[in-house]
């Protein structure tokens, strides 16, 4: 693997906007291009009101920061294209992925078109993934060096034209020295703890799905929880309550541990194993699969290494074309708890090869 020089490309004064939210991550990456000698214009993201804009943190660690701050509002938009399609999601019996689902639109979509606009030379975000550019212009998506924090998962639905209007410069750094450069430099983000939850999620993540329902007035599919032979176990109050591979919370006492393997939104059941075998699946099926590596897109039929959720480890499979973007994942063993709205991500070493949507 070559050496990774994300600013390589760029010439000196350049101009650049850096996706801005006052923590560590982004702060850094300020710090980092203005020591690379590009000009930064801060620019914050606002997408859950204005009510929710953290704006004496932003403003204490732009100035600390010595950066110009900018405030885009799209919080209306955020709701309809974000928070809506996740209740959409939940009352298809689906789990939905909103961070996959955003980034192409809005951090990668708005912010980049943003750039573009002022006239500056690229989008730099704190992600940890790399961006390696080609020699015949196309750039490929590699994971952060630092595997614990690769983000490179939520990233696969960017284009090569957003690809190549970004910058990663985390991508070769692991949290503890981000978190000892923000130390050295004075900033007060270097203290701060990392939230692993959905931005608009509610406290309690467990209640995301009644959260999103009565957000926007859904109607619950209610119905049983049942055997895998059909025995009635139980009721339950909406299957957005639920998701694959969920062990607790379901109310019912069948005096061993029990896991939801399917969700069926034709009769509102909820199938409930006792046999954790039966979270196992040999394959999944794809839609609106896309590619960031042009010859894996060429190909009907390839090997790689896939994760169906952020957390899993990559595992071997076969991947078969059948159909406009749609493709069928065949696992060499079979994997837990695959689950519909969820994104699968091929990898190729640390290739970031393309993705899609499980169905």
């Amino acid at each position: 693997m070559e050496k990774y020089e994300p600013f390589a490309h760029l010439k000196e004064g350049a101009d650049v906007v850096v996706a801005f939210s006052g923590g560590v991550d982004s702060s850094v990456a300020v710090h980092l291009c203005k020591e690379a000698k590009l000009k930064v214009r801060a620019v914050f993201l606002s997408l859950l009101g204005k009510e929710n804009i953290p704006y004496e943190k932003l403003q204490r660690g732009a100035e600390k920061l010595s950066v110009p701050l900018e405030i885009l509002e799209y919080s209306s938009l955020f709701e309809e294209k974000i928070i809506r399609y996740c209740w959409e999601e939940y009352a298809q019996a689906r789990t939905p992925n909103p961070c996959a689902k955003c980034n192409p639109l809005f951090k990668f979509g708005i912010l980049s078109e943003y750039a573009k606009e002022k006239g500056c030379a690229a989008l730099v975000t704190g992600h940890y993934a790399r961006i390696l550019r080609n020699e015949n212009g196309t750039c490929g998506l590699y994971k952060g060096t630092f595997l614990p924090k690769d983000q490179s998962y939520f990233l696969f639905g960017l284009t090569q034209e957003q690809l190549a209007g970004s910058i990663f410069p985390l991508g070769n750094m692991n949290k503890e020295e981000v978190k000892t450069l923000a130390a050295s430099l004075g900033l007060e983000s270097a203290k701060e703890k990392e939230s692993q939850d959905i931005c608009f999620a509610p406290a309690d993540s467990s209640l995301f799905g009644e959260y999103l329902r009565q957000k926007f007035h859904g109607e619950a599919i209610t119905g049983n929880f049942v055997s895998p032979a059909g025995k009635i176990l139980g009721k339950h109050c909406g299957l957005h309550r639920y998701t694959i591979g969920q062990r607790k919370g379901m109310g019912i006492a069948l005096g061993v541990p029990a896991y939801v393997t399917k969700l069926c939104p034709h009769d509102g059941n909820i199938v409930v194993s006792t046999q954790e075998k039966d979270l196992f699946s040999s394959f999944a099926t794809l839609e609106n699969t896309v590619f960031t590596d042009e010859k894996t897109a060429e190909k009907s039929e390839f090997e790689c290494e896939v994760k169906v959720r952020y957390r899993s480890k990559g595992v071997h499979c076969k991947v078969i074309k059948n159909g406009e973007k749609c493709y069928q994942i065949q696992f060499d063993e079979a994997e837990r708890a695959v689950t519909p709205g969820q994104a699968a991500v091929f990898y190729d070493g640390e290739h970031l090869l393309g993705g899609g949507w499980i169905v």
